[in-house]
């Protein structure tokens, strides 16, 4: 027996939801979900960050279809957020950031509209007010502006109205456009939204990662050739770190997962690299970043040759290396993979879970004191869906519309290998 098949451990994983939907109640405000603190208060010296509310209304979305009271109209607020103040009714798409006033930063990121594309679908598997709204708004821009259609690829950015865009292309916004594309595939019935999910995972992972032993690269030229000392000043950035950032890499092994199950279900080709290179991403991430300077957890980053550079502790890490193990466990039943989700949810009980303060630590050094190097605060609670929620789950389809649709079980058990 296996935590991956144990009922009494899913019951666990819903008191830890739901302690965490409680405190991401806190992080509501006028222009939508606020940046919390290290104890739960917003930080009033910050914006209104598009991320942050975006993210957190596809977090009440799920938290509304898991029957949370309360979670609804909180998704509600930041749909509302979304289709007023955020968005720029003359050019299109959402600022970056705003206050009471209105934009403090106008320009319009990759990054962040992916994630209005996911919160805008989300919301629509949940049936909330003013989403399908949302949504057609997001995929009109995800698709006349944010997707290249010489390319095939991902723009990363532009200014307000749509005119000019960086010389630079981004593997981060890519990844989470795919996981995006996944979720508006299923909420949609459109297979062109999956067909491009496939396309930029075959780019970025089979062909490019596959070949740099799975060190997935983050920075591209508008042509799509990697830089890799890209950032090499600024190592510890935000979005855009330099070297390979090993929390991708197992996030990317769920994405291909995800991917591989979603094109099953619809009858379409599924290429047998995409479950070669979810578990080559995953071990790649074990070999270079797993404690390799003798402290427990994962490094932030590391060189191409797998070498530490950030040494910090983020928790969004193993959060997403457990969603990784135990999409590989239900993909191949081998147990291997659900000892790894065992010793890593051991990790972050023992370091990142804040039973004091409410949710989980966002950064530790490499001896387990809060630190700051990359992260303050305690943003949002995502990512923490990938390891609470997701496991629970069949592969396809994706988290909001498995949910709508009623694939968690109600005795409380998991997705099963092999799904």
């Amino acid at each position: 027996m296996t935590w991956l098949n144990s009922a009494a451990h899913a019951r666990w994983l819903e008191t830890e939801t739901d302690r965490l939907i409680n405190f991401a109640a806190g992080c509501k405000v006028s222009t939508g979900f606020g940046w919390l603190d290290n104890y739960g208060k917003v930080q009033a010296d910050k914006p209104t960050h598009l991320w942050i509310t975006a993210r957190m209304v596809h977090s009440f979305a799920i938290a509304a279809l898991m029957g949370r009271p309360g979670a609804g109209s909180l998704a509600d607020h930041g749909i509302a957020a979304l289709n007023g103040v955020f968005h720029d009714e003359e050019f299109g798409g959402w600022y970056a950031e705003v206050d009471e006033n209105g934009p403090v930063d106008d320009t319009k990121s990759g990054y962040q509209h992916s994630f209005v594309l996911l919160a805008a679908a989300s919301a629509v598997a949940a049936g909330r007010p003013g989403a399908q709204e949302l949504l057609e708004e997001a995929l009109r821009i995800a698709d006349s502006k944010f997707w290249d259609h010489e390319s095939n690829m991902c723009f990363d950015s532009w200014n307000r109205d749509f005119t000019e865009t960086e010389a630079y292309r981004g593997g981060n916004a890519s990844m989470h456009s795919v996981e995006a594309y996944l979720i508006v595939a299923d909420v949609t019935g459109e297979n062109r939204w999956i067909e491009r999910a496939l396309h930029i995972a075959e780019v970025l992972i089979h062909q490019f990662a596959r070949s740099n032993n799975y060190r997935v690269f983050e920075h591209f030229d508008p042509e799509w050739n990697p830089i890799p000392d890209y950032n090499t000043d600024d190592r510890a950035s935000q979005f855009r770190a330099y070297g390979g950032t090993p929390g991708h890499w197992v996030e990317w092994a769920r994405l291909l997962l995800h991917l591989r199950a979603g094109l099953e279900a619809r009858g379409l080709s599924v290429p047998d690299w995409l479950l070669d290179d979810a578990k080559g991403l995953f071990d790649a991430a074990i070999r270079d970043a797993w404690q390799p300077d003798g402290n427990p957890g994962f490094v932030y980053s590391v060189d191409w040759e797998g070498k530490p550079v950030v040494t910090s502790r983020i928790r969004w890490v193993p959060v997403e290396a457990i969603g990784g193990a135990a999409a590989l466990y239900m993909a191949t039943g081998d147990q291997t993979y659900a000892g790894w989700y065992e010793r890593i949810w051991d990790h972050a009980r023992d370091w990142f879970i804040d039973y004091e303060h409410g949710s989980w630590k966002q950064e530790l050094d490499e001896h387990g004191n809060v630190a700051s190097t990359v992260w303050s605060g305690k943003a949002d609670v995502y990512h923490l869906w990938h390891c609470l929620v997701v496991p629970r789950l069949p592969l396809a389809p994706g988290l909001a519309p498995a949910l709508a649709a009623g694939l968690l079980d109600s005795d409380l058990r998991f997705g099963k290998a092999n799904s």
